[in-house]
């Protein structure tokens, strides 16, 4: 195979990272201005932008009014790890594992909390049994597999009259995908991700029978400050309030705010739905023109469109991981694309970020440069 010629076009903006994810088109730092720097998060101003970012993400997410929303430290993470250490123990326990994250969730249920778990599992690429789920435990799950790019295609598969809790780590699905309120019992995502907020910030949605098993359960282990959602065996309130656990960044939460503003400006969900489908629409046109690489998802139901997970399907490629390393280092190399990296438990290939903060156009000047440094490293690898 012969090398070609470098793409004459190049995105504007080569940010395609999984997370942290690129800023919206319009950010610049000018409209931090108005962040409460040098104020305390309980003063009066800095309670009213928590409340904000609070009630802004129910606003633009359709949240019902008898959900509680937190800000939860440690990102995505601690949220998760908080609803994990503080609900389970009750019920038996499903988890479904499919990826990087859900396979810790897994860890975390087996061998922290010591729980006799059900692990339903399947490859990168797959998605478990749904069907095989049984809805008398509680059952954790992420809605989309970030480092797997397969995500499960709707709420359908949730029965309806569970009597256990569904406890769903949403970090690149909300804000980008439908998610079905009334299946949800636990929600949690990141500002880092699909909003391109700043990270360590995280947030838990509890629906009322979340906080029924809140005030109504005590784990038998010891639990962690900033797990603790109750005081004196009740919701602590001032925490879906915007008193926070521990003290937030004011400059992250400006940020957030921003972001929302920006949402609401496009069009609010649907728009950043489109913007998102649209984004993976390209890279699914330019892998079907393409007989040298694949979508990491076997089944198009369960594609992510989001975090997009691609693999070489060249079989004259002798070493897929070292060959996708030599791909992504010369992307980035020509400033065209950065982070786009496989996750680092994932099989070898490229993720490739397709949120609603990233432009379409970017991504079409992006394909061309991923033919043209598939083509020049299969040349080098060659001789």
């Amino acid at each position: 195979m012969t090398a070609q010629a470098k793409p004459a076009r190049r995105p504007a903006n080569p940010r395609f990272s999984s997370g942290p994810c690129a800023k919206f088109p319009t950010w610049s730092l000018d409209k931090l201005a108005d962040a409460a720097l040098g104020r305390s998060h309980r003063a009066a101003v800095g309670k009213a932008k928590l409340k904000a970012a609070i009630e802004g993400a129910r606003e633009i997410l359709g949240i019902p009014a008898d959900y509680r929303i937190g800000i939860m430290p440690a990102s995505d993470t601690g949220a998760v790890e908080a609803a994990l250490w503080s609900l389970l123990g009750v019920r038996p326990v499903t988890v479904l594992a499919w990826e990087s994250f859900g396979k810790g969730w897994a860890t975390d249920v087996l061998k922290q909390l010591k729980l006799d778990a059900t692990v339903l599992e399947a490859d990168y690429g797959q998605l478990p049994d749904l069907a095989a789920v049984d809805f008398a435990s509680d059952v954790v799950f992420t809605w989309n597999g970030t480092t797997s790019g397969v995500r499960v295609p709707d709420g359908n598969w949730i029965d309806p009259d569970r009597e256990g809790l569904t406890i769903c780590d949403a970090t690149s699905a909300a804000f980008a995908m439908e998610l079905p309120w009334d299946k949800l019992d636990v929600t949690t995502f990141s500002w880092q991700k699909v909003m391109g907020g700043e990270a360590q910030h995280g947030m838990i949605v509890l629906s009322p029978r979340a906080v029924e098993r809140l005030e109504s359960y005590t784990p038998p282990w010891p639990l962690p400050k900033i797990f603790r959602m109750t005081k004196g065996g009740k919701l602590n309130e001032g925490i879906f309030q915007g008193a926070t656990i521990n003290t937030p960044s004011m400059l992250a939460v400006e940020d957030w705010l921003v972001a929302l503003d920006w949402a609401r400006e496009i069009g609010g969900l649907p728009e950043l739905i489109r913007r998102t489908k649209a984004n993976a629409a390209v890279i699914d046109r330019f892998v079907a023109e393409h007989e040298w690489i694949a979508n990491l998802a076997e089944d198009p139901a369960t594609a992510s469109t989001t975090s997009v997970c691609l693999r070489f399907t060249d079989p004259a490629i002798a070493d897929p991981a070292a060959f996708a390393k030599a791909v992504v280092k010369r992307l980035e190399a020509e400033g065209v694309a950065y982070d786009i990296g496989a996750y680092r438990d994932a099989p070898p290939g490229l993720r490739i970020w397709c949120g609603a903060t990233i432009e379409t156009a970017d991504l079409e000047a992006l394909m061309p440069w991923i033919e043209w440094a598939y083509a020049t490293e299969r040349a080098a690898s060659s001789g």
